[in-house]
């Protein structure tokens, strides 16, 4: 039964070019894995139909998109939790000590270090809601083949395949809108008079020349990558325990995969 159910995935795989015989392999791999048989008399159990595993993944991963999404756009989100709170960028790091330990420097910029700080942080929560159409198109656009293959690629698969899947896109419609919720905190008012101000005294800073930071793509690469972490969380939660596999068609979805990886 197996070997079985690997010819008919693998024929489905390779002959995706032919409409045809994609069409063949498909109902080959639906009859294949509907009709195992269990280890009792021969009595037929079934497994899980190709509609029933790629509705199970879709499922799933909208579900973590959607929680993911959903925390990290919560306030205070970045700015209170140590693993995603998003540092100044790494020039300002730098120079940041040498600052703070100048009385008149920190009385000068020190505190619009800390605005800075305190606004990419609610920009990147505030951005977080703009992921969601971008997941779920690509969610919507996956193929029977790519949902066997990060059903049963086991841990992180799903989040490898979202980010394969998502990521230039997701930075593309995700940079102007990151601009835009930065502007509403009012970021670059406090941005470009902070970097004018440590660009004018880089000398003492011991900087040989200007910082020209580019803070929207900074915030948006720090803002997706968070994103990539939570939802890996939730497909770890939802990989692990079958507690959280709510709805019938998920149990389906993922005992398969359970049964699949144990071969």
């Amino acid at each position: 039964m197996k070997t079985n159910v690997f010819l008919a995935t693998a024929a489905f795989l390779a002959l995706g070019s032919c409409d045809v015989l994609k069409q063949t392999a498909t109902q080959m791999a639906t009859e294949t894995l509907t009709q195992a048989t269990s280890g009792n008399g021969g009595v037929q159990k079934p497994v899980l139909s190709s509609s029933e595993a790629a509705s199970g993944l879709k499922e799933a991963l909208v579900q973590g998109v959607l929680n993911g999404t959903g925390r990290l756009g919560q306030v205070g989100a970045f700015a209170q939790n140590p693993s995603l709170k998003i540092p100044l960028p790494p020039e300002i790091q730098q120079v940041e000590k040498k600052i703070r330990d100048n009385r008149m420097l920190n009385s000068l910029i020190g505190p619009e270090l800390d605005k800075v700080v305190a606004a990419m942080n609610k920009g990147a929560e505030n951005s977080m809601k703009l992921a969601v159409p971008v997941f779920k198109q690509a969610v919507t656009d996956m193929s029977f083949a790519d949902a066997m293959g990060v059903l049963t690629g086991g841990d992180g698969a799903a989040t490898q395949y979202l980010k394969g899947s998502t990521e230039p896109a997701l930075v593309s419609a995700f940079k102007p809108e990151v601009k835009k919720a930065l502007d509403e905190v009012s970021l670059s008012k406090i941005w470009e008079p902070t970097v004018a101000k440590i660009n004018k005294n880089k000398m003492l800073l011991g900087l040989d020349k200007d910082i020209q930071t580019d803070l929207n793509q900074y915030v948006t690469e720090k803002a997706t990558g968070a994103l990539f972490v939570e939802i890996k969380k939730e497909e770890d939660k939802i990989r692990e325990n079958p507690a959280l596999r709510s709805t019938e068609t998920l149990k389906k979805a993922f005992d398969y995969a359970d049964s699949f990886l144990k071969k």
